[in-house]
């Protein structure tokens, strides 16, 4: 079963990532993520714990993520609708009650998760 989330992961089976956001304008393909932001409204079902600083965003090569205290990022492309990331590379600061939404984040980008995008709605889903 999937759980929508922006980030939304869904822990036992599967995650999850919905991001709402504004999408800029940008010199990205149709249906690219090169140059649009996302605020994360979500992770695991569970609204973003900081959601004034949750954000992502995407540019020609690279992706960068925080859900409110470290910075998470790494190369990424889309292959068959799925965005494949790595290396991820982030901070190591030890912020309370972020810690359990950074590692969702963080295990989301290495599953490799399927890309679904609608207006202004990017939704990431990745068997656990």
């Amino acid at each position: 079963m999937k759980t929508p989330a922006i980030l939304s992961l869904a822990a036992a089976l599967s995650l999850a990532a919905a991001l709402a956001g504004c999408a800029t304008a940008g010199g990205h393909t149709p249906g690219g993520l090169a140059g649009t932001q996302w605020t994360i409204v979500s992770i695991d079902g569970q609204p973003a714990a900081a959601p004034d600083h949750a954000r992502m965003s995407f540019d020609d090569a690279r992706l960068s993520a925080s859900v409110g205290c470290n910075g998470l990022g790494g190369d990424y492309r889309l292959e068959g609708g799925r965005l494949i990331v790595g290396p991820v590379v982030s901070t190591q600061m030890w912020c309370e009650g972020l810690m359990d939404q950074e590692r969702a984040v963080s295990a989301l980008f290495a599953g490799a998760p399927e890309v679904t995008r609608t207006a202004d709605t990017l939704k990431l889903t990745s068997g656990g």
